[in-house]
């Protein structure tokens, strides 16, 4: 007879603390703090949550002006890629070629495995948002695409 009144005790137990906790709330699209991103020229990212450096979950908006392309690239992560507004141009492989890309329109998503190398363009003024588990960064596959 013990045994239904514990297990009614744990239920209500992680009922309470679940009920007891404080929601993320995330800043809306509007009310994010860009500045110049490190890569692509042009463009402007916010960090949203975490730190794309550390070995932590993140998420970063990044404004892409139209004609924005990304040479080919691998990353040390998995990288997931959702388009917030415009058209965003993805292809795989090791040479920069649009007519082997896939265009992901808002809502849409995009993930590469670590490691798959990748390139990308923008055909009009687009935001995508990053996100995945750091330490994130780029290595291009030819050396002299990699930004200055």
């Amino acid at each position: 007879m013990q045994r239904p009144l514990v297990a009614i005790s744990l239920i209500a137990l992680v009922s309470t603390v679940a009920l007891a906790q404080e929601p993320t709330v995330l800043p809306q699209a509007d009310a994010a703090k860009y500045a110049p991103a490190p890569f692509p020229p042009g463009s402007q990212q916010a960090i949203i949550v975490g730190n794309p450096k550390n070995a932590e979950a993140y998420i970063i908006r990044v404004k892409l002006p139209k004609g924005t392309k990304v040479a080919p690239h691998t990353h040390p992560n998995d990288e997931n890629v959702t388009v917030i507004s415009g058209t965003f141009h993805i292809g795989v492989g090791e040479k920069f070629d649009e007519a082997k890309g896939q265009a992901v329109k808002a809502g849409g998503l995009a993930s590469v495995p670590k490691g798959r190398p990748h390139f990308a363009w923008v055909s009009e003024d687009s935001v995508i948002q990053l996100h995945g588990v750091g330490p994130a960064g780029a290595t291009f596959v030819n050396p002299a695409d990699a930004p200055k």
